[in-house]
């Protein structure tokens, strides 16, 4: 149900600067796919930041190069730890389309999670108005977070 809003509102908040993350348990995989929605431009500013060389021009779309940048940045950046262990995480796949990249990614290894904490420093050093919505699911539990840069973890309690 809250997926369908902030999506909506999406396009309207890239003056502001945001990021929007799924996470959805799936139980027959025994992990967490995870889908990010950031904008380009942002992504390749806060790679620089975090030290990793690239631009938008020299930036490769299903590239093994730039999908190793992407799970590497990702890996860093939200960090998914389920009953004290902390989750890993592997890249799928990604688009970009029109300055949006969606991400794709897995992190496995949780069985039947009772307690989710979720990481995210997406941009959190670069602009501190940044806000990184979250939302988790896991069965029938669905609650959503926003994450700023004072603000950079939630844990989630999923009885």
């Amino acid at each position: 149900m809250l997926k369908p809003i902030i999506f909506s509102i999406w396009f309207l908040l890239h003056p502001v600067h945001v990021t929007i993350t799924s996470i959805d348990y799936v139980s027959e995989l025994n992990s967490f796919k995870v889908f990010v929605k950031l904008y380009f431009d942002d992504f390749i500013t806060d790679c620089k930041l975090s030290g990793i060389e690239i631009s938008e021009s020299n930036f490769p779309i299903d590239n093994t190069s730039s999908n190793n940048i992407i799970e590497k940045y990702l890996c860093d950046k939200v960090r998914i730890i389920a009953d004290e262990k902390l989750l890993t995480c592997k890249f799928v796949d990604m688009k970009l389309v029109d300055n949006e990249i969606s991400i794709n990614m897995i992190y496995k290894g949780v069985s039947k999670p009772e307690s989710v904490k979720v990481q995210n420093y997406i941009m959190t050093t670069l602009y501190p108005d940044q806000s990184n919505m979250v939302i988790l699911t896991v069965n029938d539990f669905q609650e959503g977070a926003k994450l700023t840069p004072v603000l950079t973890e939630r844990t989630f309690s999923t009885k």
